[in-house]
């Protein structure tokens, strides 16, 4: 990916499925709760019923991920729907992963609470399967790596929008999306790595400012769905732009 350390070089070839190497896997955490709530059956029948539709939904209109899946299809990493993407149960906290040697992200439908959520976890996950297509990512070998996908997540995805940092009862207006795109990308570099909260942070660290920099493939940072959607259209006609030089 761009801005990786170690990174860089081609993903996989035009024509191939998704994610084909098998040296990567994570998770996109919600802050802990204290204590899991007791799941009544019919408040999980309908969640797990729910699940595929508010992927499908996601999918078809949400900006974000529109840009994504062009970005994939256009890298030789083509999603498709139902061999790509796998509702769920999840343990603890964790609403969503990308698991690259099952070639798949994961959507964990006992956490994911509704549409907005779904959006922004396929959107966070679409950004690692992305960075995976396009560069030797070593996400298991070298932390900086899973770092730096981290920031780009967090700061692409919506993740750190206003709305979301307000519900959090996170406020501050001085480079603030910068602090919670370091903030969001350490917890969720302790959600699936065993090492201390100073190790996560200094990976972080170590790999910012060219992470938090790499815009691709937005262009921009996407703080609204408008913004979203100007990033899509622009990327659609990117071909068209450069073959006119």
């Amino acid at each position: 990916m761009a801005g990786a350390p170690g990174g860089g070089g081609p993903g996989p070839a035009a024509g191939e499925p998704l994610l084909q190497r098998c040296d990567s896997g994570q998770g996109s955490p919600e802050p802990p709760a204290h204590g899991k709530p007791q799941e009544s059956f019919l408040s999980g029948f309908f969640t797990r019923e729910s699940c595929p539709l508010m992927l499908q939904k996601t999918l078809e209109t949400n900006p974000y991920v529109k840009v994504l899946l062009d970005a994939m299809k256009h890298s030789g990493c083509a999603v498709n729907k139902g061999r790509h993407f796998s509702c769920e149960d999840c343990d603890g906290n964790v609403s969503g992963g990308f698991d690259a040697s099952a070639s798949q992200i994961v959507l964990c439908q006992n956490n994911i609470r509704n549409q907005a959520h779904m959006s922004r976890v396929v959107t966070h996950e679409l950004i690692h399967a992305f960075d995976h297509c396009r560069a030797h990512v070593h996400w298991f070998t070298d932390v900086r790596h899973l770092a730096c996908s981290e920031i780009r997540a967090a700061s692409l995805s919506g993740d750190c929008s206003l709305l979301n940092e307000i519900f959090r009862l996170h406020f501050g207006l001085r480079r603030h999306h910068q602090t919670c795109v370091r903030d969001r990308a350490a917890l969720s570099i302790l959600a699936v790595r065993n090492i201390s909260r100073e190790e996560a942070q200094k990976a972080v660290d170590d790999v910012f400012e060219s992470c938090f920099n790499d815009r691709e493939p937005f262009g921009r940072i996407p703080y609204t769905k408008t913004y979203a959607r100007y990033a899509h259209r622009d990327f659609q006609n990117r071909d068209r732009y450069y073959s006119n030089i």
